[in-house]
């Protein structure tokens, strides 16, 4: 049973940082590009970053230079380092993993808020 289990959301204040995970069970974990996507109220669900199996990275504008993704694949696990966070960030985060020809998998979601 495949399962992508998110944490590290919460509340947070403008210009302060959130670091999520997202540990994943049940794939080969290090196979997978794994990524990002947020959705805030109203909104379409938005990509936000990426990394691929040679940890190659991609950044969705609105995030780029304050975020980071990162992969433990001894720990079967992802990372987004949230930095300088603004409110437009808040969103439920959910965790995304993808390989060719084999179906792709979504966390949960996990809540964000960055408020003052």
């Amino acid at each position: 049973q495949v399962q992508l289990v998110e944490s590290g959301g919460g509340l947070v204040q403008p210009g302060g940082s959130l670091r999520l995970s997202c540990a994943a069970s049940g794939i080969a974990f290090s196979t997978y590009i794994m990524a990002w996507y947020r959705q805030a109220p109203g909104k379409r669900r938005e990509f936000v970053t990426s990394i691929t199996r040679a940890d190659n990275t991609n950044y969705a504008d609105s995030v780029k230079g304050r975020f980071t993704i990162s992969r433990d694949n001894a720990k079967s696990t992802v990372y987004l380092q949230m930095n300088s966070l603004k409110p437009e960030d808040t969103a439920v985060y959910y965790c995304y993993a993808a390989v060719s020809s084999m179906p792709a998998y979504w966390g949960q979601g996990t809540q964000v808020t960055v408020s003052s």
